[in-house]
């Protein structure tokens, strides 16, 4: 059994992030979520919170602290697309998307750190993405900034890693998601062609692949990238 510790996962009100506080919570944890609107899942604490704001991010931690005690796991996952080719791509476009998703990881670990440096122990997983590595057309700055979170987590191991620390990404393929749900079936398809397994993975299927590298069992695992994508990057 995995010590109960205390999680936060940002944007935790959909898709993976919903399934990986709902796979903490069935592990027993104390679980909170940030969002900027909706809940994550029944048994969770849901605070507000932008990825883009330091202070915002600071009150949520000050307010998850006094609830459920210092957060012991983060899994940086809040992430946005703003997908389009590069001729056309802006660069508020490109901007946004790396403010989110690697300035906002950044904001929220440098955040977490105190505590667990305090008690010299802590877990960081960040949710990155096959694209990171593998590359997409239409996707310059969700890529660059995927690709970014694989420095961070290997910085933060040789900055932190003696101090019971651990950082590691978590890189999903396509996740069935109400986002692949809306795609065309011909496109579905197409994708479906590209990944030697043949099928989409569930977000449970990451959830549990996040929740293990957390976890006791992988306390000798730091800097690592664990692809959950059914074989498409192999291993880029």
């Amino acid at each position: 059994m995995t010590t109960s510790r205390t999680v936060l996962v940002t944007g935790g009100n959909r898709g993976i992030g919903y399934a990986i506080a709902e796979e903490f919570l069935a592990q027993g944890h104390r679980v909170a979520v940030t969002a900027r609107s909706g809940e994550g899942p029944a048994g969770a604490l849901t605070v507000r919170a932008d990825v883009t704001d330091a202070e915002s991010i600071d009150r949520a931690f000050s307010e998850i602290e006094a609830e459920l005690g210092p957060v012991e796991v983060v899994v940086a996952n809040a992430g946005i697309t703003r997908d389009t080719l590069l001729l056309r791509m802006s660069e508020d476009d490109f901007e946004t998307v790396v403010d989110t998703n690697l300035t906002g990881a950044f904001r929220v670990i440098k955040r977490a750190s105190k505590g667990m440096l305090k008690a010299r122990f802590g877990r960081i997983v960040l949710i990155s993405s096959v694209v990171g590595l593998y590359g997409s057309p239409g996707q310059v700055n969700y890529a660059a900034s995927k690709a970014g979170l694989v420095g961070i987590a290997r910085s933060i191991t040789r900055e932190l890693g003696g101090r019971g620390i651990t950082a590691n990404v978590v890189a999903p393929g396509f996740i069935r998601t109400d986002m692949t749900d809306e795609l065309p079936a011909e496109q579905q398809q197409e994708y479906l062609r590209s990944i030697p397994a043949g099928r989409f993975a569930e977000p449970s299927e990451v959830a549990k692949v996040v929740t293990w590298v957390a976890g006791d069992d992988a306390a000798y695992i730091s800097g690592a990238v664990i692809p959950v994508d059914g074989g498409l990057g192999m291993g880029h």
